[in-house]
């Protein structure tokens, strides 16, 4: 992996977790803010990222808009209500959301997460891409694979919901602050292995197999000409009849 590379996974970890729970207390205990005001400020940086993500790309991203909608309502509903257990919460509508939206797109067919999960599968390679084409249409256990994937995201940003609503309201808020980020970073873990061991894993396989194939079947024809023309040629003639 490219240092590039390696800088532009760790930017949205850095805009989206550093940026929040750093600015909370640099507000709070160094500015003096507070606890409220200090949380809203601090979910105004992630907030724009995804709206100027959505900008940028010029297309609707199912994920960047239900992040930037419950993040915007929240935050607003968080001032209103002046409970910063409840803006705390509201970390959790984000969560939520994104899963239930993720779980609505596999029952309509449209797995939200593919978008996120066949750039690492297919590596940029223009067999790879043509043998995830070919499997997404003739096999049955590859988009099974794929809806899999998705569920265990939704199921677990579900549960990632739960967890954060019993904390806001039973946690101390300093306490729920750097809690949460911990919440966050274990449902990545757990995320990210479940699917790969239920489905990006097997996806991968079934890749790799059907790319082999496809190899095979195209080498296969170059080889049965080179002997035909070989058979043709004097030496060739030679060996057939020796």
């Amino acid at each position: 992996m490219t240092t590039n590379t390696k800088r532009a996974n760790l930017a949205p970890l850095l805009v989206d977790v550093a940026v929040p729970v750093g600015g909370y207390y640099l507000l709070k205990n160094g500015f003096g803010m507070s606890t409220l005001a200090a949380l809203g400020w601090s979910s105004v940086v992630p907030a724009l990222r995804t709206g100027w993500a959505a900008v940028r790309e010029r297309r609707v991203n199912g994920l960047a808009a239900l992040i930037l909608f419950v993040n915007v309502v929240g935050l607003l509903l968080s001032f209103v209500a002046g409970d910063p257990r409840l803006m705390l919460a509201k970390d959790s509508g984000v969560s939520s959301a994104i899963g239930i939206g993720i779980l609505v797109s596999v029952a309509l067919g449209r797995p939200m997460m593919t978008a996120a999960m066949k750039p690492w599968l297919v590596k940029g390679d223009a067999r790879r891409e043509a043998a995830w084409v070919r499997l997404a249409a003739e096999s049955a256990d590859f988009r099974r694979a794929e809806k899999v994937f998705s569920v265990v995201w939704g199921v677990v940003l579900l549960a990632e919901c739960v967890v954060r609503v019993v904390g806001a309201y039973t946690v101390p808020v300093d306490t729920m602050v750097w809690l949460g980020t911990v919440l966050m970073a274990v449902t990545m873990v757990l995320g990210f292995l479940l699917s790969g061991a239920l489905a990006a894993g097997p996806m991968a396989y079934m890749l790799m197999a059907e790319t082999n194939a496809e190899g095979t079947q195209v080498q296969e024809p170059a080889d049965a000409q080179e002997l035909a023309m070989a058979q043709k040629s004097p030496k060739g003639l030679t060996l057939a009849r020796s």
